[in-house]
């Protein structure tokens, strides 16, 4: 029990990533496509800070004495978790514009009928 304790963020982000997969690859809705991959994009920033967490960790300030750094958590894995959220709220966002464009010229959602379609 102990060594699924210790990895229980682990499974849990490759579990996102593995449903953001399965969506991407065999939903033909492209609002259901969308819907995975930020499931997909989830699923990585859980990774990222699971990688840089540690077990009753403090904050990585110098603000008391005594405070040893290797029970500090990193904070690197943070940052860019915090510049890939705003990434993928952004490519969210022009993803779905995507799709409202091509409801409007193509009438459908379903990617089978678009890819048969011709401009």
């Amino acid at each position: 029990m102990s060594f699924l304790n210790s990895y229980i963020y682990y499974i849990g982000a490759f579990g996102l990533i593995l449903v953001g997969f399965y969506i991407i690859l065999v939903k033909h809705n492209l609002i259901k496509v969308i819907v995975g991959l930020g499931i997909l994009d989830t699923g990585v920033n859980l990774f990222l800070i699971s990688v840089g967490y540690i077990t009753k960790g403090t904050a990585p300030i110098f603000s008391r004495p005594g405070i040893d750094s290797e029970y500090m958590v990193d904070p690197v894995p943070q940052a860019l978790v915090l510049t890939a959220i705003v990434i993928g709220v952004a490519v969210l966002a022009l993803a779905l514009s995507l799709a409202i464009r091509l409801y409007q010229h193509y009438g459908t959602l379903n990617l089978r009928k678009i890819r048969e379609q011709r401009w």
